[in-house]
């Protein structure tokens, strides 16, 4: 857990930052005021928790801070970690493997160029390697320039299996290869990097809803889980991203990267109070480990400079 825990802080570090710059270091353990508390709702603003959030998190520490007005920072940082928990209950992308798991498991992985995706993708594939699965990647963002080769040179730094043609190829029919040749070599997982043009083109959606049906000539609950990937540093304007690609793909769950480049750390609870989709993984980093299954305990904490 201790591990874990660092990563998130480390990764939310610009988060943590911009609030404990904003309130002057309120979490230091100084005694809270009036002052304090107006510094900390314009850090929850800036940080991008949004108005309902930010609203309850200062309702309840005003409320701590009228019955006991020699409250101090640090009580104030743990009774706004406890309303992000509260609000982000089932929040944690869990199961994987459902009951009666088929080999290979589908994930597809989609989003808006830019938002590292295909680095994601490589990634996931590592992490589960390293949990002692096999793992097949699909290069299926034969549309954009050099993402064919950026997978196919993660492959080849991460010794992964990969099923890639050249730009411009059908991304269906690399799906589809990809999915004949998971299931011959017996690989537990495929993940599928999809093409991502913007997600206002109805050509990229036509493009993954092709996709989709050629997954499902093989396995008729293909892509069994289908994850959108979001740039953090967009706080709440990726909302409106993933509410198109939701209602258009149906997803099962959001991933949500870059989140160490960013002072806005607060979009992941815009996200999930919005959509309630759960979110596997968080972006902490560049390196392959720096991709972490979402802790709804640790970024809480670490957001609010607590320690595990």
């Amino acid at each position: 857990m201790f591990g874990l825990f660092k990563k998130f802080k480390d990764g939310f570090a610009k988060t943590v930052a911009a609030i404990a710059d904003t309130t002057r270091g309120l979490f230091g353990g100084r005694k809270i005021d009036a002052a304090s508390l107006d510094q900390l709702e314009e850090a929850l603003y800036t940080a991008d928790f949004g108005v309902e959030t930010t609203t309850e998190i200062l309702d309840e520490i005003r409320a701590a801070y009228r019955k006991d007005p020699e409250l101090k920072g640090k009580q104030a940082a743990e009774i706004g970690a406890a309303v992000l928990q509260r609000v982000l209950a089932g929040a944690e992308g869990r199961d994987l493997v459902g009951a009666a798991a088929p080999k290979p498991i589908v994930i597809a992985m989609i989003g808006v160029n830019g938002s590292g995706k295909t680095t994601t993708t490589a990634k996931l594939a590592w992490m589960l390697k390293q949990d002692g699965k096999s793992v097949t990647v699909a290069a299926c963002d034969t549309f954009r320039a050099a993402a064919v080769e950026q997978l196919k040179t993660w492959a080849t730094r991460l010794d992964l299996d990969i099923v890639a043609s050249h730009t411009g190829a059908d991304a269906a029919a690399v799906a589809f290869d990809a999915m004949q040749a998971a299931k011959a070599r017996g690989r537990d997982y495929l993940i599928v990097d999809t093409a991502g043009r913007l997600h206002t083109k109805s050509n990229l959606m036509e493009e993954l809803a092709k996709i989709r049906r050629v997954l499902q000539k093989h396995d008729p609950e293909a892509p069994h889980h289908r994850w959108l990937v979001v740039d953090g540093s967009l706080g709440s304007n990726s909302i409106e991203q993933a509410r198109v690609f939701h209602k258009q793909f149906g997803l099962t769950g959001l991933v949500v990267t870059k989140l160490d480049g960013t002072s806005r750390g607060g979009a992941i609870v815009g996200i999930w109070r919005e959509l309630k989709l759960p979110i596997y993984f968080v972006g902490l980093g560049e390196q392959p480990e720096d991709l972490q299954p979402f802790s709804v305990e640790s970024y809480a904490k670490a957001v609010f400079g607590l320690e595990s």
